[in-house]
């Protein structure tokens, strides 16, 4: 791998460590205002709902000028989020407007990737980003839980600037205050990105031929025996791992009896276990071989239901890795089959406003749903089972639908098939 692929790989982890510590000082925010507990969901909702509505633009803008200028205002546009928390405006508009960010941030992320590297390395590559994001979900999840903690809260606000009163007061405006420290170092890295040199032809401006374009695009991967496979298990994947977190939440507090910056911590373990997996994957499924993992998306969502029989925080961590690593194992081949596909029927960044579109739509509807039981008071237990043979019955038709494709089409054929 080249230098430019590592500074990528440092932009990312800041601006993912950010995100992430950012959600859990948001969910923070939420108490303290004693915000109903359906409207904690709804923080990943607002984040995501940019990725659905602009999906069709998206790809434009970061096929439209250097992938590290994209990275370097979407990081901006994040940073103006976080500032809108200080203000005082409700945490759910101002985590969507780094939502706002994030989505425009995306497709430049992965589409500088195929621009810079071979695809023979694209899954190794994959390996790397994914296993660092999770790795940043990690440290930002347990670095939002530990600024939330009171007593580190109380360090930070008796920290004082020489000659400058900055004017926080709270915890939550100092945990928020080191959140924007870790953008603007995400942004440094940014700047420092080189330029591949890719070049694509003018990208359209009318809204209406963007939207037409996206159709199209959404279409011919839908259409494709390898792309429809790979994006329905992705999809599956990011709905279901973003209800997850909030799963674990709840679990924690209902099951373990854990406070929210204890709590945070588990969320971080069963990262660890998705950065396991995404490095074993990496490391020994190659693009070839990518569909052989799905029957691992059939075992996480069996392994999921065993969570409603732990009560013990020492059977918690050992069963949130083996989950954790599971996914991690299945979704980095998906992902990089995705991309490949993606890139050789359409261009990278089309491909993932596609991609984009359809995880966070997944995102959105089984947040939604969650947010729902819980206003129904159900109870955390029967929210796992239900979760759990959702995730495993969904996995098991992408499974079905792949063997009637093989049936009908030497499919494994088709990942050196290349447009013409």
């Amino acid at each position: 791998m080249n230098r430019g692929f590592y500074t990528i790989m440092a932009a990312q982890f800041f601006s993912s460590l950010a995100d992430n510590a950012l959600l859990i000082a948001a969910i923070a925010l939420l108490t303290e205002m004693k915000a109903p507990a359906w409207m904690t969901p709804l923080l990943k909702l607002f984040f995501v709902l940019s990725y659905v509505l602009l999906a069709a633009f998206v790809g434009a803008f970061a096929d439209s000028l250097p992938k590290g200028r994209v990275m370097f205002l979407t990081n901006l546009i994040k940073i103006v989020g976080c500032g809108l928390m200080f203000l005082h405006v409700h945490p759910l508009i101002a985590y969507g407007v780094v939502g706002f960010g994030a989505a425009a941030y995306s497709p430049a992320k992965y589409g500088i990737l195929t621009e810079l590297l071979p695809p023979e390395k694209l899954v190794a590559a994959n390996g790397w980003i994914e296993g660092l994001t999770v790795v940043s979900i990690i440290f930002g999840t347990v670095m939002g839980g530990a600024l939330v903690n009171p007593a580190i809260a109380r360090e930070l606000l008796n920290f004082d600037f020489p000659l400058i009163d900055f004017n926080i007061d709270t915890p939550a405006e100092a945990a928020l205050s080191v959140i924007m420290v870790t953008y603007i170092i995400a942004m440094v890295f940014n700047k420092r990105i080189p330029d591949t040199g890719a070049r694509y032809p003018h990208q359209e401006r009318n809204p209406i031929r963007l939207i037409a374009d996206f159709s199209g695009c959404f279409t011919t991967l839908w259409k494709d025996k390898l792309g429809q496979i790979s994006l329905a298990v992705t999809t599956l994947f990011w709905g279901a791992g973003a209800t997850l977190q909030f799963i674990v939440l709840k679990w924690a507090e209902k099951s373990l009896h854990m406070p929210l910056d204890k709590a945070a911590v588990l969320q971080g373990v069963f990262a660890i276990g998705v950065a396991l997996g995404a490095g074993a994957a990496a490391r020994f499924v190659p693009l070839r071989k990518s569909l052989t993992v799905m029957p691992l998306g059939v075992a996480m969502g069996l392994i999921v239901m065993t969570m409603t029989l732990v009560n013990s925080v020492w059977l918690a961590y050992p069963l949130l890795i083996l989950v954790g690593a599971l996914s991690g194992y299945f979704v980095v081949p998906m992902n990089a089959l995705l991309q490949h596909r993606g890139h050789v029927l359409m261009s990278a960044g089309h491909s993932i406003a596609v991609q984009n579109f359809n995880e966070n739509l997944s995102v959105l509807t089984m947040l939604m749903l969650y947010a729902l039981m819980v206003k129904l008071n159900l109870n955390i237990n029967v929210v796992i089972l239900l979760f759990g043979v959702f995730v495993s019955g969904t996995m098991m038709l992408a499974m079905r639908r792949h063997a009637d494709n093989q049936r009908n089409h030497d499919s494994l054929a088709l990942i050196g098939e290349h447009k013409h």
